[in-house]
């Protein structure tokens, strides 16, 4: 089903859109940088996302009518959980799913923060209810059927006390499989699962050895989810999905046994109790062996959820990920300009970005009027690949020139600084021994700064 991409008006985490497209290299001229605020095109998702109730066709508005009244009834006669379940006595029903007695009663069941009886008025309930529908392509019966099954998973699974227990310490390995950093384009909060710390058997033994790591781990994923998608927005015109990125970078060939098990089952999960709150996939440095495994598990997905995979290869990683990330949204990790805890640069300065064609060399000239002061610079190069050098070059044709660095082979993003004591420039050169035209991000701001030998005096 297509859709159209909302603005992000109540992120998790708010930022103002940005008017560029990334990826669309045909925007910029070779020899001039390019202001990344001034440009947007977003091709990238301009079929994908939803309207808002009020502009549906009729069958559409139709179904969530039915739907409405269908959960309403279902819920008021205590059947939303399936007829066979009103029959049961209190403690066989307890029994039967293994409920804690502090479940709520049906009137007062919400998802996600939600409450589901539509009579109650909440803007947020047909929200919710709609990502049922899409689903399940519109059909009414399959999608009540779907939620009646993740009702009936989440009492039994007492997800939303999952949810309200202390989440794992920064030391645990569970913390650095999972967490949530930065937003895409359209502000949906990016859900990181980095399987790198489980690099070799032994890590992923102790981590998912036994069938009760493996449970307390898949624990950990529902509350992760949980915690991230309560803090979302279920209005039209919010942001009402997340972008799930699984990174399989150091997974070695003898993990690969747990690993697809772990990797099934939260598909699974995603796809049948929360759906249409992942809006997209994306699979970083993809092995071999995840290939015919992705084949296989095709099969087990709604035709809809499968057009949310993308699966890519090392070489790709950073290119991929600036088609639906800003380059100050992304993690410097990823080949980005984001770094934790960051005192010198926001996600709100911007970012430029100027080409290098193959076999030649490129200059980005940053002038420098008043002394006095610092400045910084961010720059990271897409398929990396170049030669780099930094280097002052005074307006005084007296002075010398300042060689902040020599010439390297570039292959992580680089943040430097300068105190300038004298107009001049700032000569940063970029040689591209490739055939390839590379892109080349950068960013710059100043400072104003009190020498040290100041403060000696």
């Amino acid at each position: 089903m297509s859709r159209k991409p909302k603005p992000s008006a109540s992120a998790v985490v708010q930022k103002p859109l940005k008017e560029a497209e990334v990826g669309d290299e045909t925007n910029c001229d070779d020899d001039k940088p390019c202001d990344l605020s001034d440009q947007h095109e977003n091709n990238v998702n301009n079929n994908e996302g939803t309207k808002p109730a009020a502009e549906w066709k009729f069958p559409r508005k139709k179904a969530l009518l039915q739907f409405r009244c269908k959960v309403e009834d279902a819920i008021r006669g205590d059947y939303l959980l399936g007829r066979s379940y009103r029959s049961l006595s209190r403690s066989s029903r307890e029994n039967r799913n293994n409920v804690s007695l502090q479940q709520p009663p049906l009137r007062d069941i919400a998802l996600w923060g939600v409450p589901l009886l539509p009579s109650k008025g909440h803007d947020a309930t047909d929200h919710v209810l709609k990502n049922f529908l899409k689903a399940q392509d519109y059909k009414v019966s399959e999608a009540f059927e779907m939620l009646q099954e993740t009702v009936r998973w989440r009492r039994q699974h007492r997800v939303d006390e999952i949810a309200g227990e202390p989440h794992p310490g920064p030391d645990e390995p569970v913390s650095q499989m999972l967490y949530v950093r930065s937003v895409d384009r359209d502000g949906r909060p990016l859900c990181f699962h980095v399987y790198g710390v489980l690099e070799d058997r032994e890590a992923c033994k102790r981590a998912l050895g036994t069938k009760e790591k493996v449970e307390e781990f898949k624990r950990r994923v529902v509350q992760f989810m949980e915690k991230v998608l309560r803090k979302l927005s279920f209005e039209d015109g919010g942001v009402d999905s997340v972008v799930q990125i699984t990174d399989l970078k150091n997974m070695q060939s003898q993990s690969v046994k747990e690993m697809r098990g772990v990797l099934r089952s939260t598909f699974w999960m995603v796809q049948n109790h929360y759906p249409e709150l992942v809006h997209r996939h994306i699979i970083l440095n993809v092995p071999l062996w995840y290939y015919t495994f992705h084949l296989l598990l095709l099969r087990l997905l709604h035709q809809s959820d499968k057009s949310k995979f993308t699966l890519v290869r090392p070489a790709k990683v950073t290119k991929t990920l600036l088609k639906f990330i800003d380059p100050e949204d992304l993690p410097v990790e990823y080949g980005g300009l984001l770094r934790e805890n960051d005192e010198e640069f926001s996600t709100l300065e911007k970012v430029s970005e100027v080409f290098v064609r193959g076999n030649t060399a490129k200059s980005i000239r940053i002038p420098i009027a008043e002394p006095g002061a610092t400045v910084v610079w961010d720059l990271t190069v897409v398929g990396w690949d170049v030669s780099y050098k930094e280097e002052f070059v005074p307006e005084d044709e007296g002075s010398y020139k300042v060689l902040l660095q020599r010439s390297k082979k570039l292959s992580e993003s680089v943040r430097n600084s300068y105190y300038i004591n004298e107009p001049g420039e700032l000569v940063i050169t970029i040689r591209n021994p490739t055939f390839k035209k590379k892109r080349v991000l950068y960013r710059t701001k100043f400072k104003p700064t009190v020498p040290m030998y100041l403060f000696f005096k």
